[in-house]
């Protein structure tokens, strides 16, 4: 790794914190106008399962464990209590952002929007232990990521800020393509709360870029809060 990337590891817990877990168990609640706009609710009160080295999500609204959401790198499908598929989409980036998607999404589509964000914004940092995606360090307290092609993230090219005394996380730069190449999105962590001495980002807010790289004002696109945050 990178010097800089060892230090944001370590603020995150450390390496071997991380090799040693498999999985990121939290509760997550986001919102906003991304969703609205494609004629969907959000995530509400949501227990997730987040597999780390691999693009894995089992999700359901707690107390309601009879329906779940169940993403894999390349399918997404919903679940009854017994296991029974309810709905199942193999392939489910193809399609975004066209069609019919350009102005709404079935539930399917939610799924697996909310459910590769969601594996990416919380298996950091151990997206910089991976072999497959590349990273540079353009300024001191910034990483960018060159994502190998088939790795479900927001866009190939990304860009994290960091603190510069804490190393951790402050704002992460993408361009949501499932929305389209235009939508350059600002992630900010407005707080991290801790789980056994490792911090985590608590709250984000998701807002459009400007050309200099600030968060515009509004609106909000997504805000994200988690909970009950834990490796496992």
């Amino acid at each position: 790794m990178l010097p800089f990337a060892e230090r944001v590891v370590e603020a995150y817990g450390g390496a071997d914190r991380w090799r040693n877990a498999s999985a990121i168990h939290a509760t997550v609640t986001a919102t906003g106008f991304a969703f609205i706009s494609k004629l969907r609710g959000g995530v509400h009160d949501m227990h997730v399962e987040v597999t780390i080295d691999r693009p894995h999500v089992i999700s359901w609204t707690k107390g309601r464990p009879d329906l779940r959401r169940i993403f894999d790198e390349r399918s997404v499908q919903i679940e009854d209590g017994v296991g029974n598929i309810i709905a199942l989409r193999h392939e489910p980036r193809q399609g975004f952002p066209y069609g019919r998607r350009l102005f709404y999404w079935d539930r399917l589509d939610e799924v697996y929007f909310s459910s590769y964000a969601l594996w990416n914004y919380l298996t950091f940092p151990a997206l910089l232990m991976r072999d497959d995606i590349e990273w540079s360090d353009p300024s001191e307290t910034s990483l960018e990521a060159h994502f190998p092609p088939g790795l479900p993230t927001h866009s190939p090219i990304q860009r994290f800020h960091f603190d510069r005394e804490t190393a951790l996380l402050r704002q992460h730069d993408y361009t949501a393509e499932v929305f389209g190449g235009w939508a350059k999105a600002a992630n900010v962590v407005l707080e991290h709360s801790t789980w056994e001495a490792v911090p985590y980002p608590s709250h984000r807010r998701v807002t459009p870029r400007a050309a200099d790289g600030t968060p515009r004002p509004f609106p909000t696109l997504v805000d994200i809060r988690i909970s009950d945050w834990r490796l496992v």
